[in-house]
């Protein structure tokens, strides 16, 4: 099949690394893959070169922008049908927010191919004002009338799309987003090596949070919660992977809270760097108010690293409730300090969650069975011109 993959940017970030692995996989299964992105980046790092090697083609679209901008965005999906007309893909995949809606009208206006939308996260939430949320819910609505199919990448993203009359529920099919498992596979000698980097003396217990340093991600949850485990567990540290925006803020809330010396910023490190890092840790921690499938979550459980996370969204997907790891109340930032301190203070328990957590996630995300998944669908979809 020709498939063409349209995303609004290649940041590194979980919907940008799951669309460029289902690019790679469809390439390695033979299908020719097309994968459009706008050229913006920041702080959080770039994952244009796995891009490009990752797909048979890719576009560059200088009038792919993440902001609203009304005559760009008109621009770029006149651009986009032009592209979808003379290429005559089987398949048009859009993915994130932006991209979504523009790129599947410009498909709808373009003709002749099957449309997928993937939702990796909410483009509505309780993050913002009620008008927004209507906004976006009524664009996504627009969206779905010119979808063929829509993947969720968890059960929790279908049950609130049908919840806000998007589509039917027979549009949406949930494919989980897919983890490199063998990249994620514990290894002594490399978590000995990463905590000397740390300065991790023997006998401390590291809490890691892999999300970048922006408002959305949770980190103002975490310092709440900060003083409270520090006191339970004084031989704890902190460890923060990512980079953004934010960090000059937090590095003062650290100080004022007396912590700076207790937690250490890796700054921006590469997707497979990650996982070489999560060796270092006993626990992570992600507070995240909103996100679809939380990658983060499958892969510390993959690194047999026990997790502690608020319970929304495709959370409970990853983590099995008091087995596996913890779900905490959305905000409760008490009850989230509590289970940490609860895993510093017990290494059997941690030990035991960390052995629980990579058998639980380590079939069903796997990525070669998401890229399968997606194959499929797209096979049943152009088997069936009716729609």
């Amino acid at each position: 099949m020709k498939i063409a993959h349209v995303i609004t940017r290649l940041i590194i970030g979980g919907a940008q690394e799951n669309t460029v692995l289902t690019c790679a996989g469809l390439r390695d299964g033979g299908h020719d893959v097309t994968l459009i992105a706008g050229p913006e980046t920041g702080p959080e790092g770039s994952l244009w070169p796995q891009a490009d090697a990752s797909s048979t083609h890719t576009i560059k679209l200088d009038s792919m922008r993440r902001s609203v901008k009304p005559l760009l965005d008109y621009k770029c999906a006149g651009e986009l049908a032009a592209i979808f007309r003379r290429e005559k893909f089987d398949i048009i995949h859009t993915h994130s927010s932006k991209a979504g809606i523009v790129a599947r009208y410009a498909a709808h206006k373009a003709g002749g191919a099957k449309v997928v939308h993937t939702i990796h996260g909410m483009s509505f939430n309780r993050t913002q004002s009620k008008l927004t949320q209507r906004v976006f819910a009524y664009l996504e609505r627009r969206a779905a009338r010119w979808t063929d199919a829509i993947i969720s990448v968890a059960d929790a993203m279908t049950e609130q799309s049908i919840a806000a009359r998007i589509a039917p529920r027979d549009r949406f099919t949930t494919i989980r987003s897919g983890i490199e498992t063998t990249l994620f596979e514990p290894n002594a000698q490399t978590r000995a090596e990463v905590r000397k980097r740390w300065g991790v003396a023997d006998g401390a217990v590291v809490v890691g949070t892999v999300a970048r340093l922006f408002e959305n991600k949770g980190y103002e949850h975490i310092l709440k919660a900060m003083p409270a485990i520090a006191r339970a567990c004084p031989h704890v540290r902190f460890v923060w992977i990512g980079d953004g925006a934010h960090r000059g803020q937090y590095e003062a809330e650290l100080a004022r809270l007396g912590l700076s010396d207790q937690v250490v910023f890796t700054g921006l490190v590469s997707p497979d760097e990650v996982a070489r890092l999560m060796n270092g840790m006993d626990v992570l921690v992600h507070a995240s108010m909103w996100e679809g499938l939380p990658r983060v979550l499958v892969q510390a459980s993959l690194m047999k690293v026990p997790c502690v996370s608020f319970d929304n969204d495709g959370a409970p997907e990853a983590i099995d409730d008091g087995v596996t790891g913890w779900l905490v109340p959305l905000g409760d930032c008490t009850k989230l300090g509590e289970r940490v301190a609860q895993l510093c203070n017990d290494a059997k328990l941690r030990a035991s969650m960390g052995e629980g957590a990579r058998a639980h996630c380590v079939e069903r995300f796997d990525v070669q069975k998401m890229v399968d998944d997606i194959a499929n669908l797209y096979q049943k979809l152009v088997a069936n011109p009716a729609r």
